[in-house]
Order: structure tokens, then sequence, then C-alpha cells
């Protein structure tokens, strides 16, 4: 086979050399995903045909893998759009807001910072007159809600908010007060501060009373009968299990300001309250209850100054113990007393002291079947904590003073005896009793 000169084939393979080279520079240009150089015999066009860019972009659009040749172009992002979605965004969120404000606004108290009460609210100081009870330990809320209930103030969120604007708001005291209908809330509150408004009802029963003493003073003091009293049963009162259906003894000493319109069984069922209060507080219930009330009463009975109480105390539980000089009787003179309703007495007439009647504790060994009295609550602490010593006698030489001196012996009691009967014979009555 004859071949041309070797000048020509080497410009032959040099020409198809070139054609390779340009070739693959059309591929790599494919490969890249720059749309722009293709070979025209591989999209199968023919030789003169014109080639269609729109065609080679439609089929060669998949980008390459990430990293294989080069970064990935990323798609640059409309401003215009983004800043539409944001405020789209932003306008869904306040209208939220506003539905939810919306919602609980009306729970909520209508308080404007450093000015007047937003919410509605009368102005002046009113008309008529309307009593009002605050209850002991009520909120700024409730007070405003009771002021609304009687027509005082309009609206509870603007009374609070006065309230809450005034240093002395915090003290309101409990009781029942003259105000009148449609007060600015400030009007009401000043009048709330006021005592001039405050009525008192005020009744004060002391320790150591009989229950037929404090049916007097409640009859005098809150406008009722002692019938009233005398006709309540005891089984229609709560009365602590302690107290063996009985009044003597749980009708609790204190000062008490009832309602207006408190009938006697509320005054009563009040002071019962206050003593199962009280004793709650001590620990007392049950049996020792009982027995720590009866002791106390009798404390009560004998004692004129707190100092004493815990000493008489003891002096009781060296005679319970039965080998004193006593033998087990108490031989207290409050208990003799309690039987006769007689004030006024120091001592006893022997007569009165033979008396069989259980509550005789000359007569009778150990405690009395109840309370004598109502106790306060220094003697129940007294009688729950007697002083150490070994006293067994005791005498209040000086009524008048209340002067009381301790013995352990008799031979000691008796000397304090003549000093009492000293004292009694320069204060006898008419009947020769001091």
């Amino acid at each position: 086979m004859s071949q041309p000169p070797a000048d020509e084939w080497d410009e032959h393979d040099d020409d198809r050399d070139d054609d390779r080279d340009d070739d693959r520079d059309d591929v790599r240009g494919d490969v890249r995903g720059d749309g722009r150089r293709y070979d025209d015999g591989l999209l199968g066009l023919g030789a003169g045909e014109e080639h269609d860019e729109t065609l080679a972009d439609e089929m060669l659009a998949s980008p390459p893998e990430e990293g294989a040749y080069g970064a990935r172009r990323r798609r640059k992002r409309n401003p215009l759009l983004r800043g539409v979605a944001l405020l789209i965004a932003l306008g869904l969120v306040v209208v939220t807001g506003v539905f939810s404000f919306n919602a609980v606004s009306g729970l909520l108290p209508q308080i404007s910072l450093g000015g007047e009460p937003t919410a509605a609210d009368y102005e002046g100081s009113g008309t008529g007159e309307v009593m009002v009870e605050i209850p002991q330990g009520a909120s700024g809320g409730e007070i405003g809600e009771l002021l609304v209930q009687h027509d005082v103030v309009a609206s509870a969120s603007a009374f609070t908010a006065a309230l809450a604007a005034d240093t002395r708001g915090g003290s309101v005291q409990p009781g029942t007060y003259r105000m009148a209908e449609q007060m600015s809330s400030q009007a009401a509150l000043s009048r709330l501060l006021d005592g001039g408004y405050r009525e008192i009802n005020g009744v004060t029963i002391r320790e150591g009373l009989w229950v037929a003493e404090t049916f007097e003073i409640l009859a005098e003091q809150t406008g009722h009968d002692v019938a009233e009293y005398e006709a309540i049963e005891p089984g229609e009162l709560d009365l602590p299990e302690a107290a063996n259906g009985e009044l003597e003894g749980f009708l609790f000493p204190s000062t008490y300001e009832f309602p207006a319109n408190a009938g006697p069984q509320q005054q009563l069922q009040t002071m019962i309250d206050q003593g199962k209060a009280v004793h709650a507080r001590l620990g007392l219930e049950g049996e020792e209850l009982r027995e720590v009330v009866i002791k106390a009463s009798i404390i009560q009975g004998e004692g004129m100054f707190a100092e004493d109480l815990p000493k008489i105390a003891r002096v009781m539980e060296n005679r319970l113990e039965g080998n004193s000089e006593t033998n087990g009787y108490l031989q207290m003179d409050s208990t003799v007393h309690f039987i006769y309703q007689e004030r006024g007495l120091a001592g006893t007439t022997e007569s009165q002291r033979d008396n069989d009647d259980p509550y005789n504790t000359y007569d009778h060994p150990g405690l009395p079947p109840g309370p004598i009295n109502s106790p306060g609550e220094a003697s129940i602490q007294a009688a729950m904590n007697p002083e150490p010593g070994d006293w067994v006698y005791f005498v209040t030489v000086n009524p008048s003073t209340g002067q009381t001196e301790f013995a352990a012996t008799y031979e000691e009691h008796l000397a304090n005896v003549e000093e009492f009967q000293q004292w009694c014979q320069e204060n006898q009555d008419d009947s020769g009793q001091c």
C-alpha cells in the first residue's frame, strides 16, 4: 500500500489531532454546563444544520454533583419578595396578639400607670347611706367587690387602683362602715380609712365569766333579750365534742365585733369558733381538752394576776396526787361560788362548804364534773405547764390588791390565813361576810 509523503501524513495527523482536541473541548464544555459549544454530530444534526441551543439547554439542564467540577451556583432571591413575606408574617403576629389580648382583657383590672383608673368609676362623694361589712382578712379585691355589690363604687378595678396608689391602703380594718352610694373610688377609700365611719359593735367578754353572766353582757350590748340566748339549745350550736353538750367553759372570752345583724345564735357560735381556734393552736383535743379546760377554769377563778396562774396550777397538781395533806381534795372556793352563782365574796361559809353538790371540791375529791367558767388562754397554758414547786396551799391575803401567798406546809398556810382574816375583818359587809 502506497503512503503519502511523510510530511503530508504528519499534516493529516495534526489535523485529526486538532479535530479530536476540538471534540474534547466541546464535551468538556458540556460537562461544565456552560451550554454553548457542542459537537453537532453527537446531537444527530446533519452537516451544515444550525445548532439549537434551546434544545441543548433542556436536555443538559441537570446540574452536576456538587464538588465534582466546581462550586454550585446559588439562585439569587428577589429582595422585594422577601420583604413582602416578612411583612405578611409580621401582620399575622400582630393580628393574633390583638385577638388574644381582647379575649383576656376583660379578666384583668384596667389600671393605668401613674394616672387615673381607666376602669369605670363614679365621681364625687355619693349620696344616701348604705352599711357595708368588711370581714376579717378581706383582700383589696374582695373589698372592692363588696363595694360594687352595694353600688358604692362602679368597679372593683377602679377601687383596687386607688388602693394601690395610697400608702395607707393596707390599714383598712374589718368592721361595718357607713358608706354612700355611687362614690368615687378615692372617696370610698377615704371613708374606709376614716375611723369616724366605722361602726364599733365591740363586745368584751372577760375571762372567768359564767354562761349566765355572758348572756347578760351580750344582751345588753347588742340589743337582745337574755331570754333569746337562754332559748338556744346547745345542740343547735357546733360545740366541740369535749364540751359534752354544755356551753360552760366553751364561750371563749375575747372582744368581738359582731355584724350589726348578728343574732344571739350567731354570736354564741362566733365565740365557740374562737375557742376552737385557740385550742387547735395549742394542740388540745378530745379528753385532754376537757380536762385542761376544767383545770384552767379553776385556775382562772382563783387567780388575779398572770404570774400567779402557773403556781396555782402546781398547787392543783400537788393536791390531785392524793398523797398531799389535802388527800386529793382541791378545796377551791371558786367551785363553791359556781354552785351558788354568787360574786363578791372572797371566801365561803361552813354551810356552803358542806353542800354535797358534785362541784363542791371540799366535799368531793378530784376535779369537778365540768368547767366552772370560761377560762382565757393564759389560764389554759398554765394548766398545761404548771410551774415547778412543792406548794400545797395558797391564799389571797389581800383581795383588794390580789396579793397571793403560797405555802408548802399547813403551818405556813395558817400564818397566811391569819393575814387574810385580818383583811376580812376590816372589809366585812352587812352580813359579816367579806
